[in-house]
């Protein structure tokens, strides 16, 4: 394992990533007294249920570190390494400036600390992704299952985190564990919007050059395409048919590639919720 220069940009993202995730926490989670989604969540409800019934006071950043440091020995064999070093480096900054950080509460309004919290925590967790890292804990888990089945997971987390809110809601009032929720969904979706890895599309391509488009796109990503004889009803004419089905992420590429062998080629996009049978997934580095 040899770290490239692009290495070296996503270390630097992981590290913009951790400081804005820890900024929200101790701006918004932290003042609103919010329970986020996956660990950090977890975490805290912990931290807060051994101080309120045990009068055992461990810091949110030693519970979630330690709970990160298991999962990460677990999933350890099952996901790229580099991936997992950059999530480590996450989730250890995260802990650290998590802790060491003293800011003022910007808002106290209960509306506003859920939804700009979950704006933060979603812009973090997402530019995380896109650094070839994640925050850990449930994020490894939710990765792992991912490239198992090619769909996304992130939706079926939710139940987890659900749990985790009638929790809280049951010993530290509903309001909290309401709002939690808001901060929790709007993550969510910045989450869904900015993570393309495991999202699908459909590409069908109509074209005149079917051997030259096919290579053009194999030079990009390594998914099987369909050839099908077709004719335009307006022009009678024969052409061809390519379906292709790839990850989002690659689909600027794919149509720029079609584009550079054949400018007439006609093509359309549709999104796939799921797909069964052999499809190839580039393995986390």
């Amino acid at each position: 394992m040899y770290f490239k220069r692009k290495d070296w940009l996503y270390i630097a993202g992981v590290t913009v990533s951790a400081l804005i995730y820890s900024f929200g926490m101790n701006t918004f989670v932290r003042s609103g007294n919010l329970f986020p989604g996956g660990y950090a969540g977890i975490s805290r409800l912990i931290s807060l249920l051994l101080e309120e019934y045990l009068h055992i006071s461990i810091s949110f950043s030693v519970i979630y570190f330690a709970l990160n440091i298991i999962t990460t020995v677990i999933v350890w064999k099952n996901i790229g390494h580099k991936f997992v070093l950059y999530s480590v480096l996450w989730y250890t900054e995260t802990s650290i400036l998590t802790q060491l950080l003293d800011l003022p509460q910007i808002t106290h309004d209960p509306l506003l600390i859920s939804v700009f919290g979950g704006v933060v925590n979603g812009i973090a967790v997402g530019i995380a992704l896109r650094c070839n890292a994640s925050s850990g804990g449930t994020d490894f888990i939710a990765i792992d299952l991912a490239a198992r089945f090619n769909t996304p997971t992130w939706n079926y987390l939710f139940i987890v985190n659900a749990i985790v809110l009638v929790i809280a809601g049951l010993n530290f009032g509903w309001n909290q564990a309401l709002y939690s929720m808001i901060f929790q969904y709007v993550s969510k979706e910045l989450v869904n919007t900015l993570h393309h890895r495991y999202k699908l599309k459909r590409l069908h391509i109509v074209t005149d050059l079917p051997e030259e488009v096919s290579q053009a796109i194999f030079h990009i990503c390594h998914h099987g395409i369909t050839r099908v004889p077709c004719m335009g009803e307006y022009s009678h004419k024969d052409h061809y048919m390519l379906l292709a089905t790839i990850n989002a992420y690659q689909i600027n590429d794919v149509i720029q590639a079609v584009k550079s062998v054949d400018q007439k080629a006609f093509i359309s996009v549709n999104s796939v919720e799921k797909i069964v049978g052999n499809y190839y997934q580039a393995p986390l580095e």
